[in-house]
């Protein structure tokens, strides 16, 4: 079980209740923080409320009221700006000085934009997404990538370590997207290559849980090898990451690359092997799913 540094109870607002950011605000609560809560769809709100106590407010700028920091955690660029701008936006009812704190993956170019509209707000802004996944959240070991001020970043670090176990800047505004899309960018080459070389151990007859046993021991260990090689032999899917958030996630990498002029073949390949998989009805499908194209 999770166990929480000490530190003084702040006021917090989570935005987003989904997979990842139901168990993150969770963390907050259980860590003794005061909490209040948003979501789209009103009776996950309430849900969560139920569960954990809090507040659950009926607009963003109604849950931020009062809070010292704002978490964040919903579905792409256009839903980040619904909670954050706007009449009922988050950034019209946080308070000067206020830091807010954005887990979704997104664009870099959105990271930026919010980040000076926040300044116009007297207020800070950290683009922060996380790798874990809904394991990783639930269990209060995410990794979270960080862009923005430095003053706000380790101003709000004890608070999101409640639900993480690495908080790391890595740069100004925009940086902690880029670094999630190097992060994807990884795991897509990771699992491609893990699906080819399962596929083609069992082609050759041989029992591929044993031998991933072996050489997961030597240089071709990795997270998905450890996490995903046993349920890929097994053929089970129904789980982890889905194919339609990792396509989400590479088109956020191909858009930048278009931009930055980075060369990104076997990632361009990959998103569309993962198009293959969802034409096939596997959006939901759990990202390791690739090896289905190749048995």
């Amino acid at each position: 079980m999770k166990t929480y540094e000490a530190i003084p109870s702040r006021r917090v607002a989570f935005l987003g209740l989904g997979v990842m950011g139901h168990p993150m605000a969770g963390h907050l609560a259980r860590a003794g923080h005061s909490v209040s809560v948003y979501n789209r769809t009103a009776a996950k709100a309430q849900a969560w409320v139920a569960e954990h106590g809090g507040r659950a407010a009926a607009t963003p700028r109604e849950a931020v009221a009062d809070a010292e920091f704002v978490f964040a955690c919903v579905g792409n660029d256009d839903d980040l700006r619904s909670v954050v701008l706007g009449a009922d936006g988050a950034f019209a009812g946080m308070a000067a000085g206020g830091i807010f704190v954005d887990h979704t993956t997104a664009s870099a170019e959105v990271a930026r934009e919010l980040a000076a509209a926040a300044r116009s707000f007297g207020l800070q802004f950290i683009d922060a997404p996380v790798s874990g996944g809904q394991a990783g959240a639930v269990n209060g070991l995410l990794t979270v990538m960080c862009g923005g001020d430095a003053a706000a970043f380790e101003a709000m670090k004890p608070v999101a370590l409640t639900f993480s176990r690495a908080v790391t800047r890595v740069g100004e505004s925009g940086a902690g997207q880029l670094a999630k899309m190097v992060n994807q960018v990884c795991i897509a080459g990771l699992v491609q290559g893990l699906s080819e070389a399962i596929a083609f151990g069992q082609r050759a007859g041989l029992d591929m849980k044993q031998v991933l046993d072996v050489i997961g021991k030597g240089a071709a260990q990795s997270w998905q090898m450890d996490n995903r090689g046993g349920t890929m032999v097994d053929d089970r899917f129904d789980f982890g990451f889905a194919v339609d958030w990792m396509r989400k996630d590479l088109g956020l990498v191909l858009d930048e690359a278009r931009r930055n002029g980075a060369r990104v073949p076997v990632t361009a390949l990959v998103d569309q092997f993962y198009a293959d998989l969802q034409a096939q009805g596997g959006g939901r499908w759990d990202t390791s799913s690739l090896i289905r194209r190749l048995t």
